[in-house]
Order: C-alpha cells, then structure tokens, then sequence
C-alpha cells in the first residue's frame, strides 16, 4: 500500500443529510422569522379598528344608538347585500381601480425612466435630483393637493394663465374638474408627482446593484443600450419593479386625501373612490354600517394585492 494513502479507518467520515438539511430547512425560516415582529406591531395597531369595523359591518348602527349608548341591532349580511346590489358601488370600483392601473403605470414607468438618467448624469447633478425628489417625498399630501389646486384655480391658476398665452388657446376662467375626465386627469398627475420620488430612487438603487461586468461584456458583443436594458437591467430589477409596483397599487387603491382636498371636502358622486365612497357613506349620511361594509369590501380587495406582494418579499428572501 501506498505510504501517502491514510488507512480506511483514518480517513474522516463525510456526514450528508441530515445537518445540511437542517441548515436548510432554517435558512427557509429566516424571512418569515425576521418579519414576525413587524407582523406582531401591524396587529396590534390594526386588529382593534379592523375587529370594531368588522362587527359594525353585521349591524345596524344609528345616530340614536350612538347618542344614548343602547346596542345597534344586529343585521346579518343585510349591510352586504344592500352594498353588492348596487350599481353604483360597482362603477365605484371599477373606477377606482382603473385610476389606481393608470396612477400605478404612469408612475413606474416615469420612475424608470428617471431612475435610467439618474444613472447616466454626473454626480452633483443625480445629487440634484435626489434632493429635489426628497423634497417632493416629504411634501405632506394635503400641502401638495392644495399646491395642486391653486395651480389649476379657475380665477388666478398659473396652469390656466399659461395655457391661455398659447395661440388660438382660450383657458381663461377655466374650471377643470367641471368635466370629470380633466378633473380626474389633474388627481392622477398629483398622484403620480407625488410617487415618482419613491419609485425613482428606489429603481435607482437597484440599478446601480446590477454587475457592470455584464453591462460591459454585453457593448463588447455590440449589444445597444435599449438590448442592455430589455436583456441586462430589466431581468435582474424585476424583483424589484414588482415590490415596488405592488406597493403603489395598494397606495393608489386607498385613493383618498387628493380626492378629499382638491374638492373642497364635498366630492361629487363622479368622483368617488372606494375609500371617499366609505367616508362618505359613514360620515356624511350617517350609515356607519354601510360605510364599515364598503370599507371592509375594500381592505378584502387589497388584501389580494397585499398577499402577493407578501409573497415575493418572501420569495425574494429565498433566493437570498
């Protein structure tokens, strides 16, 4: 025998199945072991309001029950059942949710197209642009929909004096929200100038994670910049662009304070979101049980958003 071979008995034994498998199994555990105090803190500030909500919803709650403290009536599926089988709730909710589709495609795509020439300029002017967007980000949105509405103001707004300088243009005295269509045109423009910030330097940092290897090797090849981006960039921010296109769809679902603010707190029926519909159902009619039963229609609509987006948080941990 070999004087460099070990004897079999002196060879050290390889140990396969089941620690790796252990070492596996918990490295599964990891995201859903980092996200359960967030999830203990969400349920703790949200299972009251959402329980309270969810009970008042199988009621029926009066002015009279609230003044003198007596126990609402219990309705059953009555609150649902009246809510379902109306027309209007329905074309609430389409509108709401093709609002939410153009807020959230405009916003992404214009975020992606910032986050591209931020990565292409030099560094005091990205700098530029990073603080002039976490300005935008910090503008609180009752602020920025009253910014909003002076600017489109029928008498003295600045959008209105531009458009009238143009020639053969008459904008003088023009009310914008008289017509639903412009009116609802102005409410996405403020959504999206106010989601753009995010959505930019959030894409921005995950542009500046992919490889510049591959970004080389790719020109080498005489791949051009729009090839890069479809074959290179995009596939490894698409983890990413859907996060982030997740979050803004549940954002722009809960649709409320622009709408709220821009019509001076008196929305007309044509521009009723679900959430505006259940405030004002509850608030400005009285129908407490109505307007819990439209809202708790809306948390289940977005809570299929939200289970997706749960998802891929987590499916991206995995692949971490």
């Amino acid at each position: 025998m070999d004087v460099l071979e070990s004897p079999p008995e002196a060879r050290p034994a390889v140990v396969t199945g089941g620690p790796r498998r252990r070492r596996r199994g918990s490295g599964r555990l990891t995201p859903y072991l980092l996200s359960l105090p967030t999830l203990v803190v969400l349920a703790g500030l949200l299972a009251f309001p959402l329980v309270r909500m969810t009970m008042l919803s199988f009621q029926r709650l009066t002015l009279r029950d609230l003044f003198t403290g007596a126990a609402p009536q219990w309705a059953g599926f009555a609150n649902y059942t009246t809510v379902l089988s109306d027309g209007f709730f329905w074309t609430v909710v389409l509108r709401t949710i093709v609002v939410a589709a153009i807020c959230v495609a405009v916003s992404v795509l214009a975020g992606l197209l910032i986050a591209l020439l931020m990565h292409r300029v030099s560094g005091w002017v990205r700098l530029a642009m990073m603080v002039a967007m976490m300005l935008v980000w910090a503008l609180p949105q009752l602020v920025a929909t009253q910014v909003f509405t002076w600017l489109v103001d029928t008498d003295w707004g600045v959008l209105n004096w531009m458009l009238d300088k143009l020639p053969g243009v008459d904008f003088s005295n023009h009310s914008w929200f008289v017509d639903p269509v412009q009116g609802w045109g102005v409410i996405i423009a403020l959504v999206v100038w106010g989601a753009v910030p995010f959505l930019a330097i959030s894409l921005y940092a995950g542009l500046s994670q992919v490889p510049k290897e591959l970004v080389e090797a790719a020109t080498v090849d005489g791949a051009g910049a729009w090839q890069t981006l479809r074959r290179i960039k995009l596939p490894i921010l698409s983890p990413l662009i859907v996060v982030v296109t997740t979050l803004s769809v549940i954002w722009d679902m809960g649709l409320f304070t622009q709408v709220y603010i821009a019509r001076a707190s008196k929305p007309e029926l044509d521009y009723y979101s679900l959430a505006v519909y259940a405030y004002q159902e509850a608030f400005a009619r009285s129908n407490y049980s109505g307007g819990s039963a439209i809202a708790i229609l809306t948390v289940l609509l977005v809570l299929g958003v939200m289970a997706f987006y749960v998802r891929q948080m987590f499916r991206i941990g995995e692949a971490d």
